[in-house]
């Protein structure tokens, strides 16, 4: 499923074992170098403790409207827990906000949003606000992960404007289908228009 990177701020984290809401997302750890979200760093009432506040993206059971829904607060680590996270939790990368340019040096803009892929994670596009002078035009530019060239502290180097694509980003909504059964999930009318005053969900 393919879902703006915005949505998931502030996003709820829900616990299987708990039944209900465990944290919130405080922000997406982002590896620079392959452009991918490896873990969340998040915060609630019950992190606290020995109960860390990462959360490893492999251990996301499904990313739903509601939330992240994970098996339990086992699943949360301390920072230090996994090196990988650790490194890349070290370099402060934060990928909104960078400024865009062309290898010509051709400002863009900076980046406002982007859109990934919630079973891999994987960053696809980046949505870049274009400057006053571009903006009546253009006011956002989408911008494919093939086109990107070098990403470093303070900006995101593209190959060129003209191949990049100029037009407002758009998600595609597709149908994610879990391959367990969420008990978060609130049922459809489907699902309901026949059943009978006392008649329990049987499916």
């Amino acid at each position: 499923m393919l879902i703006n990177g915005s949505k998931l701020n502030s996003a709820k984290v829900l616990s299987l074992h708990v039944g209900g809401t465990i944290a919130s997302v405080k922000r997406a750890v982002i590896d620079p170098n392959s452009l991918k979200i490896i873990a969340f760093e998040v915060s609630g009432p019950l992190i606290r403790g020995d109960v860390g506040n990462i959360l490893d993206v492999t251990d996301i059971r499904e990313v739903a409207n509601i939330g992240m829904i994970i098996d339990s607060t086992d699943d949360l680590m301390q920072p230090d827990d996994v090196i990988r996270i650790s490194k890349i939790m070290e370099l402060g990368f934060n990928l909104i906000g960078l400024k865009v340019r062309t290898k010509k040096g051709e400002k863009l803009g900076k980046v406002m949003d982007y859109v990934l892929d919630t079973e891999t994670f994987t960053i696809h596009q980046l949505i870049v606000h274009r400057p006053a002078a571009k903006a009546l035009l253009d006011p956002e530019l989408t911008i494919p992960r093939s086109e990107i060239v070098e990403i470093n502290d303070y900006e995101v180097i593209v190959k060129d404007e003209k191949k990049t694509v100029k037009k407002k980003a758009s998600v595609p909504a597709k149908d994610f289908v879990p391959n367990f059964v969420n008990p978060f999930r609130e049922p459809t009318f489907s699902t309901m228009r026949n059943r009978t005053p006392g008649e329990r969900d049987t499916e």
